[in-house]
């Protein structure tokens, strides 16, 4: 099964491909020869998802490419801070402005906290999975909370602020082996290719 993931994050990537592993393969948006930029202007999770997920189906049959694949899948994910009223959310990535920043959006969550102790927070991931028979929406998430200071050097994006339920330590110092077992991404994965299997699609 060979599956299309609307991404170029080397990342993303990365974690991915060790989750859906044979007889899936997941191929990346470079591969296809896909290089636009896809406007996520939708105002959740949900729709950034679907969104994106559209976008490169559409493309895949402009293409006459969509018999190659036998689906395409798109996530978005956000950290979503309760002190901060669900802040950034759907804004996450680019929270502390354009261009993209990692650094300076875990600066602005840590500066927006520093007067609370209230530091529940979650990361949520959405996926959409489209092909010429089905569309499914899953989702995953991670419970936990912020830390005082940045830790660690592993992972990208706030791992390095964000602590998991469960765990003393942040996303960027545990080792990637325990992270795709608990994370956002990886439960939503997990959920996807059990609605696949569920579909009888593998």
């Amino acid at each position: 099964m060979k599956l299309v993931f609307a991404s170029n994050n080397q990342h993303k990537l990365s974690e991915v491909r060790k989750i859906l592993t044979a007889p899936i393969e997941v191929v990346s948006l470079r591969d296809i020869g896909f290089y636009e930029e896809i406007e996520e202007n939708g105002s959740t999770l949900e729709e950034n998802s679907k969104i994106k997920a559209n976008v490169i189906w559409q493309w895949l049959i402009s293409c006459g490419m969509e018999k190659e694949y036998d689906g395409i899948f798109a996530d978005d994910t956000g950290l979503e801070i309760d002190a901060l009223g669900g802040q950034p959310g759907v804004y996450s990535a680019r929270w502390a402005g354009e261009p993209s920043n990692d650094a300076n959006n875990r600066k602005k969550a840590l500066a927006m906290l520093i007067n609370t102790h209230h530091r529940n927070a979650r990361f949520r991931t959405v996926i959409t999975w489209i092909n010429k028979k089905s569309t499914i929406q899953v989702d995953g998430i991670v419970e936990g909370s912020i830390a005082y200071e940045e830790v660690g050097s592993g992972g990208f994006g706030y791992d390095a602020i964000f602590i998991p339920e469960g765990y003393n330590e942040t996303f960027a110092t545990l080792s990637q082996e325990v992270k795709n077992n608990i994370s956002h991404r990886a439960r939503a994965l997990v959920a996807l290719r059990n609605a696949i299997d569920n579909l009888m699609l593998v």
